[in-house]
């Protein structure tokens, strides 16, 4: 995949007026925002917003009917795009693990870049060694998915994102599924990931996180970015009705 003669000076994400539709439903209502190499932005808002799927956007999971998003200045709406490569550049973690269940948790963050990737497996072993270590699962190398609590589980189902080397990592309510328990063991893992520099895009309910974490808040209502700015303002001077009513019935 190249560049394109993108320059990390330039947003690794620029996603402009973007569009889209499931049949007559319109989901997305021109969206437009940047993210730049190592922030790390959340998108709020109620269900049914559009969030998921603007994320889902972002790696051809979901064409978009109009608009641009490009990735390191790539068209991810072009029709020759190498959605491989792409998914390469932008890792995701959905809310459901789809962790393989008969393989463990090693296994599970090892395939994808020894079977898609080529890599030698050795050198693949080591990296998902260091990264169990990374997202605090030290001793779980062989249980299997089933044998994991649901924090667990998407801990590897981070670590495995994290094995292809992604420049950006997609979350998309990611503790959503969660015990209340387990759900800071997964954020303390994103914190971890943020803080060492990875660009990551969540999609979240969760306040005290994206307050204490987020460079960037986008509150989006019915397709659309209705507000957005730094924690530091957006908790506090929200202008809109809508962001004032939304974070009134949850902080």
């Amino acid at each position: 995949m190249t560049t394109h003669n993108w320059t990390p000076d330039q947003p690794l994400i620029s996603i402009r007026d973007v569009h889209k539709s499931f049949g007559d439903l319109e989901v997305l209502k021109g969206i437009t925002l940047d993210v730049r190499q190592g922030e790390v932005i959340c998108i709020i808002g109620p269900s049914g917003s559009g969030k998921s799927t603007l994320i889902r956007c972002i790696n051809a999971l979901n064409p978009i009917n109009s608009g641009s998003i490009k990735v390191e200045g790539q068209e991810v709406n072009d029709p020759k795009l190498d959605k491989l490569a792409l998914r390469k550049k932008v890792g995701m973690v959905f809310q459901q693990y789809n962790l393989f269940p008969h393989k463990t948790a090693l296994e599970n963050i090892m395939m994808a870049p020894v079977k898609v990737l080529n890599e030698p497996v050795d050198e693949v072993e080591q990296r998902a060694r260091k990264l169990m270590k990374r997202v605090n699962l030290i001793g779980k190398e062989d249980a299997y998915p089933g044998e994991l609590s649901g924090g667990q589980q998407q801990r590897v189902a981070i670590a495995r994102s994290l094995a292809m080397n992604p420049d950006v990592i997609l979350f998309d309510e990611v503790t959503a599924a969660l015990d209340p328990e387990t759900v800071n063991e997964v954020l303390l893992a994103i914190k971890d990931l943020a803080q060492d520099g990875m660009t990551c895009i969540l999609v979240t309910h969760e306040m005290g996180f994206a307050r204490e974490v987020a460079d960037h808040i986008y509150f989006t209502d019915r397709g659309v970015i209705v507000e957005h700015g730094p924690p530091a303002t957006f908790f506090t001077e929200a202008s809109d009705p809508r962001t004032q009513e939304f974070l009134s019935q949850i902080l």
